[in-house]
């Protein structure tokens, strides 16, 4: 762990305020209707020993500036939160409950327990993160631990980024782990003609005038979501007040290598098919629910097509505002005049969902593609991510978290995607089997989380269990999905390796 501990010591000299105030994006998340906090599930093939990762935590985590803090009102500054670095005791971070390693249902209570600590919130007065060591063996791990870190303390990327830096490949220890980036396609060096110039003025014309119509739709769709527009009052929407109850999690593993198959087929990315599985999914949970409340109303199931027609069904999705795209490696992140900075800057997108029945699988992809591809010509994600920021400054916190609880509430659910590992790595020599990271203090009862590792991607849920009682039919539901919208994939490519034999005929 020797570069870990030196980036991290580097990192905590170039800083010039040894006591930061938090940033809006981070006094955003400590107010009244936004406390949210992050849990990140890890499965092990070994049992956790406690003393090893105490040690470990003690050469990275204890030397990064924001997780030796705590915050603090500044009574010279009016009250203003800064970050005040303590020193930190091992014992009230690492958490090891007594428990039965023989057990006979591991699996209930490790959801058990990760629910209850939802119910509590983290001592404000003790830097923001803790670490829960269960030592018991699950369907799919011999043992557990369970992160739980306040989301003020940074954004998805940053705190994956920094995961993935106490983590070693494990098939060699001294190497950190490599995650994909996004490649740069390279320019051709030959001048390019008179009409060659022509069409690219005009394609770039038209480019930036569809920019800008696009960023202008979606801010005046945004604000009225703030003001008047809500989703349909759906059994998966959650009611006011929805950010206060107890969440549960769960996850299922689906392969990777599914995932990009269709992608491949498709020409598109991999979000593109996490999203459009995600519909594809949604819609076949829907539409049996609404055929169970269909059986209490008439007294008989119906069946076939139960949703409801037009059906405004909306997700928000976190959008990475970093220069690389995907999850990047602490050294980039934290390394001098590093174009990444720590802290929370991801913006908030407001996706329609197609919620419908629809003949071809592979519309549903079809339709996400056409979907984000719109949403990534938008400053959208930009304008969310500034205009909170700017609330924060103007009306305080509190102001800004109930704008944004107001966006949040007339929409219906929360979906992040992130990218892994690219090989098997440790946990400070403990092997670990997956990683399901979940948000949870938002007023949605359902939040979905596609996260790819090796050749694995973890669906994960956070979710309210008195709206959505059977997670395990949704996960059904989304594997279903993955598993037609692959074989629509397969057939499509053998009815064209066919047409191509009989054209050769």
């Amino acid at each position: 762990m020797e570069n870990t501990s030196s980036l991290l010591l580097n990192f905590e000299a170039e800083m010039e305020d040894q006591q930061p105030s938090l940033s809006p994006a981070a006094r955003l998340f400590h107010s009244p209707k936004f406390s949210c906090y992050i849990v990140i599930r890890m499965g092990c093939s070994i049992r956790i020993n406690p003393e090893v990762i105490s040690a470990g935590l003690k050469e990275t985590l204890y030397k990064h500036p924001r997780f030796s803090s705590k915050m603090v009102k500044d009574r010279k500054l009016c009250g203003k939160k800064r970050w005040i670095q303590v020193p930190i005791n091992m014992e009230d971070h690492v958490i090891v409950p007594n428990m039965d390693s023989d057990m006979e249902d591991a699996d209930q209570f490790v959801r058990d327990y990760i629910s209850h600590l939802t119910k509590s919130p983290l001592d404000l007065s003790k830097p923001l993160w803790e670490v829960h060591i269960l030592n018991v063996k699950t369907s799919d791990a011999e043992a557990v631990a369970v992160i739980r870190i306040h989301h003020s303390m940074g954004d998805g990327a940053s705190l994956m980024s920094l995961l993935l830096a106490c983590t070693r490949k494990t098939s060699d220890p001294d190497a950190l782990p490599s995650v994909p980036t996004k490649r740069k396609h390279e320019g051709s060096s030959s001048l390019p003609s008179e009409s060659s110039v022509f069409w690219w003025l005009l394609l770039a014309i038209w480019s930036a005038v569809t920019l800008i119509g696009n960023t202008l739709v979606d801010i005046v769709l945004f604000v009225a979501t703030i003001l008047v527009l809500k989703d349909t009052k759906t059994p998966i929407k959650g009611p006011p007040g929805v950010e206060l109850t107890a969440k549960r999690f769960l996850h299922r593993t689906v392969s990777l290598d599914h995932i990009k198959q269709v992608k491949n087929a498709m020409n598109m990315t991999i979000n593109d098919v996490v999203l459009g599985v995600t519909q594809a999914g949604l819609s076949r949970y829907l539409n049996c629910r609404y055929a169970g409340e269909n059986e209490k109303d008439e007294g008989a199931k119906k069946k076939g097509h139960n949703l409801p027609k037009s059906i405004r069904l909306r997700a928000n999705i976190l959008v990475n505002l970093r220069p690389a795209v995907g999850i990047q490696e602490l050294a980039d992140m934290m390394a001098k005049k590093s174009k990444t900075k720590w802290g929370n800057r991801i913006g908030y997108v407001l996706v329609p969902f197609t919620i419908a029945l629809q003949d071809d699988p592979l519309d549903y992809v079809r339709g996400a593609k056409l979907l984000m591809d719109r949403k990534k010509h938008s400053f959208e994600a930009f304008c969310t991510y500034l205009s909170a920021n700017l609330l924060t400054k103007l009306i305080g916190a509190k102001g800004a978290g109930a704008v944004a609880h107001r966006v949040l509430c007339n929409s219906t659910l929360a979906f992040t995607n992130l990218i892994g590992p690219l090989e098997e790595i440790s946990y400070y020599g403990h092997p670990i089997t997956y990683i399901a990271p979940n948000v949870y203090g938002h007023p949605h009862a359902l939040h979905m989380h596609f996260q790819s590792y090796v050749d694995k991607m973890t669906i994960s849920l956070a979710f309210d269990p008195d709206l959505i009682p059977d997670p395990e039919k949704l996960l059904d539901d989304l594997e279903e999905s993955l598993k037609l919208i692959r074989d629509a994939v397969v057939e499509k490519e053998l009815n064209i390796a066919k047409e191509g034999r009989s054209s050769c005929v």
